[in-house]
């Protein structure tokens, strides 16, 4: 039977192995309900990258270019990490390079060794869910948490995935455990739940209380991202 895990902060990432799994990665706020949201609105494709250096190399060649780091936009680039700014009819049909604290570092890290890249957020979950049912690997969801450290929101979102799939796939591991069943003991009210969370707090100081309600809703996109390449891409 194929095999759920999870991995609850990138630095743990080498303790995991990749060679028969599918990645998904989820960085709640904002990055990957960021990315779900663009190409649910038409966004052609988004390159993730690692460094400010190499997505402003891709804004010079063209690309509209999203740069976030400690929940603030960077200074020089045209998008935010805001997933309201991804919903813009002037971006359809576009190619976005985006870099953030921790989730497009995460992708930097999985792809080199798993079999594909898909992105997460409550907002795909139930399409995600459909997808990785019909994929014949094993699944590592990778929380991009907060520099280095686990956070809860990614946590729950690995959980609300685990208990999605727990009929098809085996929970082996605690970390999977934890966040299932940090999951069913949220899942009521996950605004509620998440709302002492070190990175609502951090958000919240900036003002973007819109962003984490939003982000928390449950399946409002069937679109599930796909890296193919170095792009992701919706997946079809």
């Amino acid at each position: 039977m194929k095999q759920l895990d999870v991995c609850l902060t990138p630095d743990l990432l080498h303790l995991h192995s990749l060679d028969n799994s599918i990645v998904v990665v989820a960085d709640i706020f904002r990055a990957t309900s960021c990315m779900v949201t663009g190409l649910a609105y038409g966004i052609e494709s988004i390159t993730p990258v690692a460094t400010i250096e190499e997505c402003k190399a891709l804004q010079l060649k063209g690309y509209l270019a999203a740069a976030e780091r400690n929940a603030l936009k960077v200074e020089g680039f045209d998008l935010d990490n805001s997933p309201f700014s991804y919903m813009s009819e002037s971006l359809i049909g576009s190619q976005v390079a985006m870099t953030t604290t921790n989730g497009t570092l995460s992708i930097s890290k999985a792809k080199a060794g798993a079999v594909k890249v898909m992105v997460g957020a409550f907002l795909n979950l139930g399409a995600l869910a459909n997808q990785l049912r019909a994929e014949q690997y094993d699944i590592l969801v990778l929380c991009a948490g907060w520099k280095g450290r686990p956070n809860l929101e990614d946590t729950l979102f690995a959980g609300a995935l685990a208990e999605a799939l727990k009929d098809e796939f085996m929970l082996m591991e605690d970390s999977v455990l934890m966040a299932q069943r940090l999951y069913n003991q949220g899942k009521n009210n996950l605004p509620a739940f998440v709302a002492n969370s070190s990175h609502v707090r951090r958000l919240q100081r900036l003002g973007i209380q819109k962003d984490i309600t939003y982000s928390l809703q449950t399946d409002l996109y069937d679109v599930v991202p796909v890296l193919r390449g170095s792009k992701l891409v919706a997946h079809h």
